[in-house]
């Protein structure tokens, strides 16, 4: 760990951030309600939208592409080289949970429910007797798209009554397709109510909805717990926690035209179930992102080589604090706890994309923060997950190193982090990003 302070000596956050996080994640119960917020803040910050089917420019500036669920946004410092490396900071905007099937309407026994698929690894039992609503896009048959928010009780998946299962504290048994469709009413089944419900929320003629993303949310909001209120309680932190401070961090860099890189934000769609997707890391989305900035500015592939062999991506996911009430499931050296600072995470078989040249580039971002820093690595006999991380950096050519911020509840539906830790986080990217 890092010998650092406890708080950061220097940087433009504070736990004001983690209020704007609470914001941010209330604001973003999917993906494309997260790069819409993200693009928001951006713009504010005087970063500006460029289509990618539009010819690039060489301008210097913030700018943004966002193609479905995904945003990747860039500052290029007035007079930068067409083989300007990057610092790219890379995170996902998906979270495990229930996502809406093409024929949502279905029942049973007067009760009206909806069809649901089980998207990445949930925490199944998180989901059950909790108020639920409903968000994400339609797409129109003019081909727009549509968000749409249900924030408000409307969805219950009920669990079965202790009496008709005696032994469930025993061990829950759920099974996905059974015991997991929510219901929303009361009635008869009616092919189409749903869609006709949702297009009326969002404003728009059920009869030009012709396809929807549509996924189950928490509507309870984060709220900070804890007796000092050293902790924050939320949905959607893996991984909206480091989407919101890389968005921060990169905002507060527009208008330095000192920085030595072209500090990135690269937030993908998908990560949760593989990454395969033409929004998620696995695409081609980042790199001809990066490509075609080094080719507007003039620059030729031997410039893109230049470039990407001097870039450096920090893969920022959440990771898992101690928990206090199974600390034999964590590696016995590698203790990481909330409100500690940022995690870096190593392992050797690849599952994590750190080796010794990363981690010293992290410890420098955090030194110059003032930021504390913890290491994190699996028990031997517990598999390891994984991240954006190994996926960029063989697909790129890029130096990648793994981080994030320590929690707890991992892929819950309401996950607990340190109220100090999301601000800590944000603090280090912003050293990172500046080089």
């Amino acid at each position: 760990m890092s010998s650092a302070a406890s708080r950061p000596a220097a940087g433009p956050f504070d736990r004001g951030h983690t209020d704007d996080l609470m914001a941010f994640l209330t604001a973003s119960p999917s993906p494309y309600h997260a790069v819409a917020s993200a693009a928001e803040r951006l713009e504010k910050a005087g970063f500006r939208p460029v289509e990618e089917t539009a010819a690039w420019d060489a301008t210097s500036g913030g700018k943004y592409v966002i193609r479905g669920g995904a945003i990747i946004a860039w500052y290029v410092p007035e007079g930068a080289s067409a083989h300007t490396p990057y610092r790219i900071v890379g995170a996902h905007t998906d979270s495990p949970n229930l996502r809406v099937k093409p024929q949502p309407d279905m029942g049973a026994h007067g009760w009206r429910q909806v069809a649901v698929e089980i998207y990445g690894g949930t925490l199944l039992n998180t989901w059950l007797d909790r108020d639920l609503g409903l968000a994400g896009r339609l797409t129109l048959r003019d081909g727009s798209h549509h968000l749409v928010n249900v924030d408000r009780p409307l969805l219950r998946v009920p669990q079965l009554a202790i009496h008709l299962d005696r032994g469930v504290n025993d061990g829950l048994k759920l099974e996905r397709q059974r015991h997991m469709q929510p219901i929303w009413g009361i009635g008869e089944v009616h092919e189409g109510d749903l869609i006709s419900f949702v297009a009326a929320e969002a404003g728009v003629d059920a009869e030009d909805v012709s396809g929807w993303d549509l996924m189950v949310h928490a509507v309870d909001a984060p709220a900070y717990l804890g007796r000092d209120r050293e902790l924050l309680a939320g949905p959607r932190m893996d991984n909206l926690l480091s989407v919101h401070a890389a968005v921060a961090a990169l905002a507060s860099l527009a208008g330095r035209d000192d920085l030595p890189y072209i500090p990135v934000l690269a937030a993908f769609d998908h990560e949760e179930n593989g990454s395969e997707a033409d929004t998620g890391a696995q695409g081609p989305l980042l790199g001809n992102v990066l490509e075609r900035s080094v080719y507007a500015r003039g620059g030729s592939y031997e410039d893109r080589a230049r470039a990407f062999a001097g870039t450096v991506c920090l893969s920022s996911d959440t990771g898992h604090a101690v928990h206090p009430n199974y600390a034999e499931r964590h590696d016995p050296t590698h203790h990481p706890r909330v409100n500690g600072g940022p995690i870096l995470k190593v392992n050797v078989n690849q599952r994590y994309a750190t080796d010794g040249s990363g981690r010293a580039v992290f410890a420098a971002a955090c030194e110059k923060a003032g930021v504390p820093w913890q290491s994190f690595v699996s028990n031997n006999d517990m598999p390891c997950g994984t991240t954006i991380g190994p996926i960029t950096a063989a697909r790129h050519g890029i130096k990648t190193v793994d981080i994030g911020v320590a929690i707890l509840s991992m892929h819950s539906a309401r996950e607990l982090c340190g109220a100090d830790d999301p601000y800590l986080l944000a603090n280090a990217l912003v050293a990172f990003l500046e080089g």
